[in-house]
């Protein structure tokens, strides 16, 4: 990356994804030029990793408010507290851990959230896991062949809540509703930089429309082991507590790895609303 930022500095994890920024606390309201920098530097990096951050809950979403509305999870119906603020914690006796899967998240939603934010408290003992697996969709397309992506750039897909809400974490939809389903293009546009990527992840998507079965099961295997087997698409996170993750959830997947069981890790995760619908 060859931008440079007035407020800020960026240190890339990656050529093409991630980047460890300083010199910015998030515990106090940004200025023009910071939220200016932030903004520029997460649409150039795409997943930005922020050390040493002691914040309240309120100063989690006051930042997060500086980029948006805030998202309530479709979980959080099931769950006491504070319905702004996702909670991810895993402990020896937890039967799944959340995001153990590449994903990208509530895709499920008509408008998905454009970005989410994990700040993380808990952590397991140095040295025992519990990164976070980031890939770029923008070059999950790019590094298909040509007569694959005029294909895909005709297909639709189905992104389903019920798959990993109801079918992984055993979670009931609200009484008497269901979880959202909502259709996407298998390519599409961002809405900020122009640049064509892949939209499909394992997380909710069900199906391509106007395939057979069988079809559709074949090519939906093939994108998720593209995303899945390819580490060129990929950066790797390492967390310490009190490290804040702000991720582009438009134009990433990401995997949670879980290898730190039985040891503990606790976060939590403000999302910010999206303007619009995935379009091709």
């Amino acid at each position: 990356m060859t931008t440079t930022y007035e407020t800020l500095d960026a240190k890339p994890l990656t050529p093409h994804i991630g980047a460890e920024i300083s010199g910015i606390d998030l515990s106090s309201p940004l200025s023009n030029a910071q939220a200016r920098d932030v903004r520029q530097a997460w649409l150039d990096h795409m997943v930005l990793v922020f050390r040493d951050q002691t914040l309240t809950r309120e100063d989690h979403k006051n930042f997060g408010r500086q980029f948006g509305r805030l998202h309530i999870h479709p979980l959080n119906h099931s769950r006491s507290g504070d319905e702004e603020i996702l909670m991810v914690k895993t402990t020896a006796n937890s039967p799944y851990t959340a995001g153990n899967g590449w994903h990208t998240d509530v895709t499920c939603e008509a408008i998905p959230p454009m970005g989410s934010m994990l700040y993380i408290t808990e952590m397991p003992e140095a040295g025992c896991g519990g990164d976070t697996l980031f890939a770029d969709m923008y070059l999950a397309y790019d590094l298909l062949s040509d007569p694959m992506k005029a294909f895909l750039e005709t297909l639709t897909t189905v992104h389903d809540g019920a798959l990993p809400y109801i079918g992984n974490y055993n979670v009931a939809a609200p009484e008497g509703q269901s979880y959202p389903k909502n259709e996407h293009p298998v390519v599409v546009t961002h809405p900020e930089t122009g640049r064509k990527l892949l939209y499909v992840n394992s997380g909710f998507t069900t199906r391509i429309k106007g395939l057979a079965p069988a079809e559709s099961r074949a090519l939906l295997a093939m994108l998720f082991r593209h995303i899945a087997e390819t580490p060129r698409l990929t950066c790797r996170v390492p967390w310490a507590e009190n490290t804040l993750t702000f991720w582009d959830n438009r134009c990433t997947q990401h995997h949670a790895v879980w290898d730190y069981q039985p040891q503990s890790r606790y976060g939590e995760r403000v999302s910010i609303l999206g303007d619009e619908r995935p379009v091709s």
